[in-house]
């Protein structure tokens, strides 16, 4: 019980100091409650949209990875329904027609299709359609001229009842009139949904009244899913193989697995960024307990001299520190329940409309979070704790406070030296490997051990590097300068502590930023190389073109050619007896001329000729192929062809890498028509000298088509930049975290400096120092440690952004690009947080009572 007060006492009366890292704990328990609480949300809903709408049974076609992208989903004969209903048990059939490869265009031509990514779909209104929305206005669709829309998307493009929108469909266009608004009952998973009546749907969607996607069975009373699904089977018999026949339950998992995958990688990228808050709050956490221990160094003396154990010494530490991962941790509960509902809000901000009615709060999810609070809170104060263990009762005769640490142990500064090294020569290991696969581990390997070699080994470089910089940025300071040198230097393990913090969230920033710029320039120089078109014509949502697009493309004024360039799904059987599946990259011959890939055998041309073909290089290796050879491609739906190799293809690229090139000729005079794959994209090769009149006329050509869009080689360039830029400033955001958990460790260390030199700062401001002269030591002390985190960070991630673009340049990314702004905005950006981070203890320097601070014991 004594313990217990004295841990509770001495909390209390550091529970200033105690602040900043609780907000550490807070913040990275929060960023995991919350993270947890999102994506349970996330499936909750997801559970009860999947619940509501799954049919008794559901019959579809079988799932074929290797199928043809057709524009038109693989559908099931409309003489099934008859026989589904016919089995004993069934209540009702409900046929449906879906596609998900449609652009809807409202009357000013602007494509309604979400701009998240998420699909525009189409389907026929039904029974199953009103377990998971309601018309809310208008009424049902009847006839071909009659659609129903999604009141998320009515809302957000300004659409009513009565205007007019155009389908854009791989069967063709047509016009509908909406006649009805429906609302989602649970949620609008981020897609855009039109509904036809069932006619329509089929004509305009499947191309054929003869063919459904699926069927929905409902069965008849005291029959279980199980039992239908089992009649099922057994009525279709042999062909049952051919189709996909699910329970309810079954078609849940089945759509969980698909938005599970995307649930997945967002839960586990977050939870990575929580985990490296945590890291970073651990730095704090020791910082913060080792100061506090060392400036109660005479009270803790006094209290083993009047008989306090060495075990009630170490209780008394860890007792705080359990108080303060509590306290820390509860808080993160509450903070990240409010994240949670924060990404909530933001998701619906991109369409995915989440009830608020649905947030999930597992039982486990605060224990997760109190138990990393405490436990990470506990770990770190175990140093701190152990040290005063060993303050003998001698120390109550001695002054408070730390003696000056002016090297690190040789022991620990041996072992970081090792461990750096290890790490460089994993790195140098890892920029030589041949397999990039290989290559990502001894990576992974060398960042981990080179990570933890900066850490060991911080106060060792903090003697060195922290003098290097005070020559340039505090000499010029005069007295002042030199006093903040030497406080910055008068404890070499807290000032590396300090700035390993900083460092880490920082090596990540500049390792990311020379990958992302690596990746830039090296696209950029292979568009250069390689690519000989002027213009780029794809589809904005990734959708294949259909044959109105192409034949408005190819039909442009001043355009000398255009190449065609479909994927076709094909098995191939090579010299070896394998048999591999293999996407053909079927183009026209001009398309040899407008993507310039470098062979290292034959004539790529020649690859277009009538039943020939080309092979990538490693391909050929593993395969014994040659030119000359004939291979067996079995393509997707049509029939077998024996094509000869006429070239090998470099590897050594990232436009087309592993392509295997045919003429897309070749491709059509195997396949039916109704197997042969939609052009996935078009080039375009302006006539001489006409370049801007090629632009302006195949602009105009899709002008009607909003989701098609033409890009000259700067257009495609500045898209690239713009993709990887996006993805980078979501992942800096979320590296904000650590550096801001970083940076309250700069304010804390130096909260704590300034309470452990009372009596210094007393008798320096007794000898003549003023205020404005003291506050102007602390700041450039804080701006000395945040510039020593900055260059290790930077200079550690550079290491590892160098060593990853040379396992990309094994992808065919061989430019290595390292993006100077950015570095250096970073580095004086770190001078700027050392100023604002000194803000506070600057002050409360400044103000302290010069008789009151000498009087201090």
């Amino acid at each position: 019980m004594t313990v217990l007060k004295t841990s509770m006492r001495n909390f209390l009366a550091h529970k200033g100091r105690m602040a900043l890292s609780a907000v550490a704990v807070l913040l990275s328990v929060a960023f995991v409650c919350g993270t947890l609480v999102f994506t349970d949300t996330m499936n909750a809903t997801f559970d009860k949209l999947f619940a509501n709408t799954a049919s008794d049974v559901s019959v579809g076609p079988k799932k074929d990875d290797d199928a043809q992208v057709t524009g038109k989903p693989e559908t099931l004969p409309a003489a099934l329904r008859e026989k589904l209903a016919k089995v004993d048990g069934v209540a009702g059939v409900e046929p449906h027609a879906t596609s998900k490869q449609l652009t809807v265009v409202n009357d000013k031509n602007k494509s309604l299709s979400p701009t998240s990514g998420a699909p525009t779909v189409g389907t026929n209104w039904g029974d199953s359609q009103k377990k998971s929305v309601e018309i809310t206005s208008g009424h049902e669709p009847h006839g071909p001229a009659e659609a129903v829309l999604d009141a998320d998307t009515a809302g957000k493009h300004g659409v009513k009842t009565g205007d007019k929108l155009r389908v854009i469909a791989a069967p063709g266009d047509f016009t509908v009139s909406v006649v009805g608004i429906a609302t989602f009952k649970t949620t609008n998973p981020g897609a855009a949904l039109l509904y036809f009546d069932t006619p329509t749907a089929q004509a305009k969607l499947l191309g054929s009244t003869g063919e459904f996607s699926g069927y929905g069975l409902t069965a008849a009373s005291g029959v279980s899913d199980e039992q239908l699904k089992q009649r099922v089977s057994e009525a279709l018999g042999s062909s049952a193989r051919d189709y996909a026949v699910r329970t309810a339950a079954e078609t849940k998992e089945e759509n969980k697995k698909d938005i599970g995958s995307l649930l997945d990688v967002m839960k586990y990228a977050l939870l990575g960024f929580a985990g490296i808050a945590v890291l970073v709050g651990v730095f704090l956490i020791v910082n913060t307990f080792s100061m506090l221990v060392a400036q109660r160094t005479r009270e803790i003396g006094l209290m083993r001299a009047i008989g306090s154990s060495r075990p009630q010494i170490l209780k008394s530490v860890l007792t705080e520190a359990l108080l303060l991962g509590v306290v820390g941790s509860v808080l993160g509960i509450g903070g990240g329940i409010g994240l949670a509902v924060g990404l909530m809000k933001v998701m619906g901000s991109m369409g995915m409309k989440l009830d608020m009615g649905e947030l999930t709060i597992k039982a486990t999810t605060p224990v997760v979070g109190l138990a990393i609070g405490v436990l990470v809170t506990l770990l770190a104060s175990l140093v701190p704790a152990f040290k005063a263990t060993r303050i003998s009762p001698m120390s109550a005769l001695r002054d408070a406070g730390t003696p000056a640490d002016g090297k690190a142990g040789k022991v620990r500064a041996s072992i970081g030296l090792v461990l750096t090294a290890l790490g460089g020569l994993a790195l140098a290991a890892a920029a030589k490997a041949d397999d990039a696969a290989a290559g990502s581990g001894v990576l992974a390997l060398g960042v981990l051990l080179s990570l933890i070699g900066f850490i060991v080994v911080g106060p060792l470089l903090a003697g060195f590097v922290v003098r290097a910089i005070s020559v340039v940025v505090l000499r010029v300071f005069g007295p002042v300068g030199r006093l903040a040198e030497r406080n910055a230097l008068r404890n070499p393990r807290r000032t590396g502590a300090t700035a390993s913090a900083l460092m880490i969230g920082l090596a990540l920033v500049a390792a990311l930023s020379v990958v992302g710029s690596s990746m830039v320039a090296s696209a950029t120089d292979q568009l250069d190389k390689s690519v000989g078109a002027d213009f780029i014509v794809q589809s904005e949502n990734q959708q294949p073109l259909s044959p109105a697009v192409v034949k408005a493309v190819t039909s442009a004024g001043h355009v000398e050619h255009v190449s065609e360039y479909a994927v076709v799904s094909a098995k191939i059987t090579t010299p070896d007896g394998k048999t591999v599946t293999q996407r053909l990259s079927a183009a026209s011959p001009t398309y040899a001329d407008d993507v310039r890939a470098e062979t290292v055998k034959g004539n790529l041309k020649d690859a277009y000729g009538k039943d020939a073909m080309s092979v990538p290089e490693g391909f050929a290796k593993d395969h014994g192929i040659k030119p000359g050879d004939r291979l067996k491609v079995a393509m997707a739906g049509g029939r077998p062809a024996e094509l000869t190799v006429k070239a090998v293809t470099s590897d050594d690229t990232s436009i087309d890498q592993g392509a295997v090139y045919t003429n897309i000729a070749t491709a059509r005079t195997y396949l039916p028509a109704d197997k042969m794959p939609l052009d996935f994209m078009l080039l375009a090769k302006a006539a001489d000298g006409r370049t801007k009149e090629a632009a302006a006329a195949l602009k105009a050509s899709v002008e009607q088509y909003p989701q098609i869009k033409v890009r000259d080689q700067s257009d495609y360039k500045k898209l690239i930049q713009d993709q990887v830029g996006q993805l980078l400033n979501i992942i800096y955001g979320l590296l904000a975290l650590a550096i801001i958990v970083a940076i309250l460790g700069v304010v804390n260390t130096l909260a704590l400096s300034v309470v452990e030199r009372t009596r210094e700062i007393g008798l320096m401001r007794a000898i003549g120092l003023s205020r404005r002269q003291m506050r102007r030591m602390i700041r450039l002390e804080s701006v000395v440690i945040a510039l020593f985190g900055a260059l290790l960070g930077l200079g550690l991630g550079m290491a590892w952004g160098t060593t990853a673009q040379k396992l990309l340049a094994l992808q065919g990314l061989g430019v290595l690009d390292i993006p100077w702004p950015t570095i250096t905005a970073v580095f004086l950006g770190s001078a700027v947080v050392g100023l604002l981070a000194a803000l506070v203890p600057a002050f409360r320097a400044g103000r302290m009572n010069v008789l009151n601070a000498i009087a201090t014991d």
